[in-house]
């Protein structure tokens, strides 16, 4: 039961950035960025469990919006970081924004036992996580 209905909240959350300009894949990959500043394609390919050849189209795509930028390394000049642009910070504000406005509004709905049912569920759904 627990798997549908995770799913289904992802989904739901992937819909509300749409309107951003931005796919889910595409956010996921600015906040992996984000928390690993520098990180070669390589890298980012290994992390994320893709290809380099995906992850590579996938960057050149970010980068033509506007939302990453690639620079080369001080120590190795043949090595080539990406960074999340100031453009590419403002989009995932904006993510955290509807997201959590989406995900408030929800919550309203509940009853006070439903919501402390809801947090009682937060540490044994965490301790899910790597």
């Amino acid at each position: 039961r627990l798997r549908p209905v995770l799913l289904r909240l992802v989904r739901e959350l992937r819909r509300e950035i749409h309107s951003l300009g931005v796919t889910g894949g595409q956010v996921s990959l600015l906040v992996a960025i984000k928390y690993a500043p520098g990180i070669g394609v390589r890298e980012l390919a290994a992390q994320e469990r893709m290809s380099p050849a995906a992850i590579s189209k996938a960057v050149t795509k970010l980068e033509a919006m506007g939302l990453v930028e690639r620079s080369a390394s001080d120590e190795d000049r043949r090595r080539v970081g990406l960074t999340v642009s100031e453009k590419g910070h403002q989009v995932l504000r904006s993510v955290r924004t509807r997201r959590t406005i989406w995900l408030a509004e929800r919550l309203k709905g509940l009853s006070d036992a439903e919501l402390r049912k809801v947090e009682a569920a937060m540490a044994p759904l965490e301790k899910l996580l790597p």
